[in-house]
């Protein structure tokens, strides 16, 4: 009997020390990519601020080119898409935008209010954004030729923007540029183009700590047997959403809220045209349920116009983000209760 359980235990010994070092593996990705997020999305805050003073031009400009466009969601939609996930493809368009005003912009709220100054018209474009889903999403199934349509819009909108914000050489604030890298001025200004190259250099890490994180995290959920809705309704949510927090509050915090107001309002408009439209034409048609114009567009459409109610005030304030972020629990909780299912997060 001794030497049974001996050999037992030798041949379970290396099935646990395996489990043992995947844990490990899963932690220490979680942790290094989760430090090089927080590090990446620092230093990117600091070269567009430094770009923007050092070329004369606008950081909300920069901000929605470099932290409104994003790249990492697009290569999900896409990859959903293309493996015949059409419908999990459009969840991501609408759970990241709705995330982003309930989440994001709502914590920014709580944590730092601050004065805002973005044009009215910037923010009609964002609360009407949503709403030019509707005809696409009403005849028939979405098409390629309608991901060009919606490509289109996008760059329609970031034309406008930049032609209105390099006409006007300041900040969508109407801050002078060189007033606004004071909060981040730690060493000698480097030039323009310098500060756009390292932006570019702190925005790959961004995306790299971004997936380096979600594939810890998938490994934790894996080796720990954590449950999955649990999990995916707590930490993973969390998780996926770190980035644009990080992009939004942490600007708002050191006195350059454009930088996280460009974020807010470039990603819902890149969310509802652009990235559509490129997982259009990457993936191919998608299908429309009857779910997503009768609860998820509604919602959508509501709370970015909420949003932009809040900020046409001059002002985001504390009692704001409890609003915004009340609204996402209750959408949180209806989509449980009624479809079943939680609502689809990006990434």
């Amino acid at each position: 009997m001794a030497v049974v359980d001996r050999w037992r235990n030798a041949s379970i010994r290396p099935a646990i020390v395996g489990r043992g070092t995947r844990q490990l593996s899963s932690i220490l990705l979680f942790v290094v990519g989760a430090a090089l997020l927080i590090y990446s999305a620092e230093k990117l805050i600091s070269y567009l601020v430094g770009a923007a003073a050092g070329l004369r031009v606008s950081v909300f400009l920069l901000a929605i080119i470099f932290t409104g466009i994003e790249f990492d969601d697009v290569a999900f939609g896409v990859a959903l898409n293309m493996e015949d996930l059409s419908g999990v493809a459009l969840g991501t368009v609408f759970g990241t935008a709705i995330s982003m005003i309930g989440v994001v912009l709502a914590l920014a709220a709580i944590i730092s209010p601050t004065r805002v100054a973005v044009p009215g018209r910037y923010l009609a474009l964002f609360a009407v954004a949503p709403l030019v889903l509707i005809p696409f999403l009403v005849f028939g199934p979405l098409t390629p030729l309608h991901g060009v349509l919606l490509l289109l819009l996008f760059a329609f909108f970031l034309g406008y923007v930049a032609m209105r914000e390099l006409r006007r050489g300041t900040p969508a604030t109407g801050t002078p540029p060189l007033v606004v890298p004071m909060p981040f001025d730690r060493a000698r200004p480097l030039p323009g183009w310098a500060a756009i190259g390292l932006a570019v250099v702190a925005l790959v890490g961004l995306v790299v700590g971004a997936a380096m994180t979600s594939i810890g995290t998938e490994g934790l959920l894996e080796e720990f047997r954590i449950q999955g809705a649990l999990f995916g309704a707590t930490i993973a949510t969390l998780v996926l959403t770190l980035e644009d927090v990080l992009l939004t509050v942490e600007p708002t915090r050191r006195g350059a809220a454009d930088i996280g107001l460009a974020n807010v309002v470039g990603s819902v408009v890149f969310g509802v045209t652009g990235k559509l439209g490129i997982i259009l034409l990457v993936g191919g048609s998608i299908v429309v349920d009857d779910e997503v114009l009768s609860w998820h567009l509604p919602v959508l459409v509501g709370m970015t116009a909420l949003a932009a109610c809040f900020l046409s005030t001059g002002r985001l304030r504390r009692w704001h983000g409890y609003v915004l972020l009340a609204a996402y629990v209750a959408y949180w909780v209806v989509s449980f209760a009624v479809f079943g299912e939680a609502p689809v997060e990006a990434d």
